[in-house]
């Protein structure tokens, strides 16, 4: 999957950040990581992307991958 649609949810100075990979600035700025985790969710899964969640230390903690299954379950 190409990096354009993958997005970092990551701690800064000034709260929590939704960015793009790849992009010239963040997607948005939030005071709870709830609040983040939620918008990048949201951009995640409008574009059929990736969802890298980091801890406050900045490492990974969760990534969550949304797009359309191309063999759902039967039945």
């Amino acid at each position: 999957m190409p990096d354009k649609n993958v997005y970092d949810v990551s701690p800064g100075k000034d709260g929590w950040g939704v960015e793009r990979r790849g992009a010239q600035r963040a997607s948005g700025r939030f005071d709870t990581k709830k609040e983040a985790v939620q918008r990048g969710r949201e951009l995640a899964d409008a574009r059929g992307g990736r969802l890298v969640i980091r801890k406050q230390d900045g490492t990974i903690q969760e990534e969550r991958t949304y797009r359309k299954d191309p063999y759902p379950p039967q039945g």
